[in-house]
């Protein structure tokens, strides 16, 4: 069983294809989580109109999890059309450099309600020896805490990062730079796919303002 206290801050995963699976766990954690993010699965089956069902079906807050990496004025367009679906939140990879991001900022302007822009450091199902092989040679922490300046500089609201890396990041930017966590796994629970993991206590503890949970959080015995 997961504390209310937890789940407060916690974002619910919707990953699955099938939209009114996707309907029913809206409906069934509505006022329990505090958002519901929703990935490829659905927005690529659906596309974005189904940020407007999930919103209809209860969903206060909806974060999109794209992870946008392209040329700057391509980032920015999808940057504009999520606005317009009313995202709360929404996922740029930091990698696609400072240009990249400025123009995602550049983009809201004028937006009445503007989502929340996050970078992606360096996915949880990544270790040292994968980004060495893709020719990066720092450790995850050292290329998250890199990104992250980069985000900062270039005026995002906050990034998303591994457990393993909250504690540094919090220390070296004020709390309004949010830190959204994913690889979250109660004590027990497989960690799947994802490398650098941690229990949703110690996500919190150490300084996440969010933590991303679906597997984890849908599995979860009551």
């Amino acid at each position: 069983m997961i504390a209310e206290s937890i789940l407060a801050r916690a974002i619910l995963a919707l990953d699955t294809p099938n939209l009114g699976q996707a309907c029913d766990w809206v409906q069934q954690y509505q006022g329990k989580v505090y958002a519901f993010k929703v990935g490829g699965a659905l927005a690529l089956g659906h596309g974005l109109p189904v940020i407007r069902t999930l919103h209809e079906a209860g969903a206060e807050r909806v974060f999109l999890d794209m992870k946008f990496h392209d040329i700057p004025h391509a980032v920015a367009m999808a940057v504009r059309q999520a606005a317009a679906f009313g995202v709360w939140m929404l996922t740029l990879h930091v990698a696609g450099g400072a240009e990249m991001l400025q123009a995602a900022r550049a983009a809201l302007k004028g937006v009445a309600e503007p989502p929340l822009l996050m970078g992606v450091t360096v996915l949880t199902s990544l270790d040292a020896h994968a980004l060495r092989q893709t020719g990066i040679p720092r450790t995850p922490r050292a290329q998250a805490l890199r990104l992250a300046k980069l985000a900062y500089d270039s005026g995002l609201d906050g990034v998303v990062a591994s457990p393993q890396e909250v504690r540094l990041l919090r220390r070296r930017f004020p709390p309004s730079f949010l830190i959204v966590t994913p690889g979250v796994r109660p004590e027990g629970f497989e960690s799947h796919d994802q490398k650098r993991t941690a229990t949703p206590e110690q996500a919190l503890r150490w300084g996440a303002d969010f933590i991303v949970m679906g597997r984890a959080l849908l599995q979860a015995k009551e």
